[in-house]
């Protein structure tokens, strides 16, 4: 689940370079929400329990400041508009950030927790749960922001 929310987000990150400028703030917004959520996912179920099940508190420490780092980015872009010179300068750090941290999450950590005892799959479903409750559902981030923001986005000419 994770790795999806990852492709996901990574997408919505090169969308972001090719569509028109009209558009940009909405899909912001919505990388913006899906980052949001994903973090808090993680936060919340997923990092506490890969800090026990692979003891390295070094990578731990860095994913959570880098969290930290995305959310003030994350705060800056929500409380601008395409308007400002530093919009798309803010979301393409954003996603440079995001970009690095999952490829530390996917190389590093998540190859540490396939080594681990920790039952992966039992963790899944406690966060697709948690994530139904906080609105994420099953539907995906391009459901929800072809809802919010027109299928113009998520189509072929985007």
């Amino acid at each position: 689940m994770l790795k999806e929310d990852h492709q996901k987000v990574k997408e919505m990150f090169d969308r972001f370079e090719r569509v028109q400028s009209s558009v940009k703030e909405q899909l912001a917004r919505t990388i913006c929400e899906e980052l949001e959520l994903h973090t808090k996912l993680e936060e919340e179920i997923f990092y506490p329990a890969v800090r026990e099940a692979i003891v390295d508190d070094d990578l731990m420490e860095e994913a959570e400041v880098e969290h930290e780092s995305a959310k003030q980015l994350i705060a800056q872009i929500k409380r601008s508009s395409s308007s400002d010179e530093r919009f798309d300068a803010l979301v393409k750090v954003l996603g440079e950030y995001v970009k690095h941290h999952i490829r530390e999450e996917e190389g590093e950590m998540f190859r540490k927790v396939r080594r681990s005892r920790l039952d992966t799959a039992e963790l899944g479903e406690q966060m697709k749960e948690r994530k139904a409750d906080l609105g994420g559902g099953s539907e995906s981030g391009e459901e929800r922001g072809r809802r919010g923001i027109g299928s113009r986005l998520f189509g072929a000419s985007a």
